[in-house]
């Protein structure tokens, strides 16, 4: 069976992000009570996501026809309760243009406004040159 850059958003390829910080930091956890582990596996789980994510927005399909277009993903993870956990990625990075602005490609700019409408802000297109 093929890789597909999706599975680096399934539970396997993020258990297995998270079990090998808990090794790197096995050290570390050792000296902690059980609520410190709790809350470093938790900070190790948001980490993990955050760095699969972008991995998996950079292993996207490449552009078309020379055009330097650009990605975007955002993944909405259940947080427990009502809550939820919102990762994005940009690739290519976004470019800070000072005064609160980005250079965002039209996926990006879009991905953005989407966030912004999650985080219950209002529109505002000036914010972003696309």
């Amino acid at each position: 069976m093929a890789f597909q850059p999706d599975d680096l958003l399934g539970d396997a390829a993020l258990e297995a992000a998270v079990a090998a910080l808990a090794e790197r930091n096995q050290h570390h956890l050792a000296d902690m009570s059980e609520a410190e582990r709790a809350d470093a596996v938790g900070h190790w789980r948001e980490l993990a996501m955050t760095v699969l994510t972008a991995a998996r927005t950079a292993a996207g399909p490449e552009p078309r026809d020379g055009d330097a277009g650009g990605r975007a993903a955002i993944v909405l993870e259940d947080a427990g309760g009502d809550e939820i956990t919102v990762h994005a990625s940009f690739y290519p990075q976004l470019e800070d243009l000072g005064g609160g602005e980005v250079a965002a490609t039209p996926a990006q700019a879009t991905a953005l406004e989407l966030l912004e409408q999650l985080a219950g802000e209002e529109d505002d297109d000036d914010d972003i040159a696309g």
